[in-house]
């Protein structure tokens, strides 16, 4: 038995596609993947210049952008490990108590709906009764939190972000937002909330694509405002299955709207529309197909909680669809794990 087996712990890995797949240039709106300069302009020259890179210098802005992007995934475990470090000797909370989760946190429905979900008499036909499903296929509302605790997140969140301490972006989309382990949210807060009160309901509603196996995640806050992100383009998540919760403020349209699974040709995608309420979330397979309409006044945040299956994933990468090539990783890394099958079919009992 090895000493990781002894312990409990796992080591968690990353893809080697992380430093080459899903670049997503903004200017563009396009996500690409990046080898070589030769297999990009293989790959994608024809695109761009009907997307309007015409010249040899937009060409090279390009470049430029995706050698930046490359260099800081190569370089974010260390450097993320070094913000969580500077953030904790630097940065005094304004409200403590949000760091650890609290019964008094969750909205009475959810509780309700998660003790529902332990009883061993519920099957997914009776839980989806106890559940709000949107017009998008497999899309689940339910309040969350108390508008209380949203409020005081949120004020926590802004009273970081005014602070000199240091902050990574979520990903190459969301250029405004904070990555919650770095802040100190993961132990006490996401891990319990995604092991003790979403496995039992993703354990029902998503056992096809890891629910009852989920067991690493990636958690992070994504903001938007008038004179920042607006809205968030077409896209799957790295993720297994996603919660996401809408935490205020004050905000006019911004409505999610979800198509198809990824595996589905864009030519045959219909779209649908669901508005977001403050304390609810809406939780969806990760590879359902999804935007973020534009906001038009005020500012919204959302907390995201990217919730993945290593028995999933091993076998092949969500990102980009091949059998994963492992780098090591920091803490949950991107969720892929070296267990054996037999040691992953026992990560399915999560209690």
């Amino acid at each position: 038995m090895t000493n990781e087996e002894e312990d409990g712990s796992r080591q968690f890995y990353t893809c080697n596609c992380f430093t080459t797949d899903n670049i997503f240039l903004e200017d563009y709106r396009l996500h690409v993947r990046f080898v070589s300069e030769q297999q990009f302009r293989l790959d994608y020259q024809t695109v761009l210049r009907r997307l309007g890179c015409v010249t040899e210098q937009q060409f090279e802005d390009v470049f430029n952008k995706i050698s930046q992007e490359v260099d800081r995934r190569r370089r974010l475990s260390v450097t993320s490990a070094e913000r969580a470090d500077a953030i904790k000797d630097m940065y005094q909370p304004l409200h403590p108590y949000v760091y650890h989760l609290q019964d008094s946190h969750l909205a009475p429905e959810f509780r309700q709906i998660v003790e529902r979900c332990r009883s061993a008499d519920i099957g997914e036909e009776a839980l989806t009764d106890l559940l709000e499903e949107e017009a998008a296929s497999r899309v689940y509302r339910f309040p969350v939190f108390t508008k209380t605790f949203c409020e005081d997140l949120v004020e926590e969140l802004e009273h970081f972000e005014q602070s000199s301490a240091p902050k990574g972006r979520p990903n190459t989309m969301n250029h405004y937002g904070i990555l919650l382990n770095e802040l100190g949210f993961d132990e006490g807060f996401i891990t319990p909330l995604r092991e003790l009160y979403l496995h039992p309901l993703t354990s029902l509603l998503y056992p096809d694509c890891g629910g009852r196996c989920l067991d690493s995640h990636k958690a992070f806050v994504v903001k938007y405002d008038m004179k920042e992100d607006l809205d968030l383009s077409y896209h799957y998540d790295n993720a297994e299955v996603t919660l996401n919760v809408s935490l205020g403020k004050d905000f006019t349209e911004g409505n999610l709207y979800f198509g198809d699974m990824r595996q589905v040709p864009l030519s045959e995608m219909e779209c649908s529309e669901v508005r977001h309420r403050v304390s609810e979330g809406l939780l969806h397979r990760g590879q359902h197909m999804h935007g973020a309409l534009p906001i038009s006044s005020g500012q919204r945040w959302n907390l995201i909680i990217w919730m993945r299956a290593s028995q999933e994933r091993n076998k092949l990468c969500p990102m980009c669809n091949r059998k994963p090539a492992l780098v090591e990783g920091e803490g949950f890394a991107d969720g892929f794990t070296k267990h054996s099958d037999a040691l992953l079919d026992t990560s399915c009992v999560l209690t």
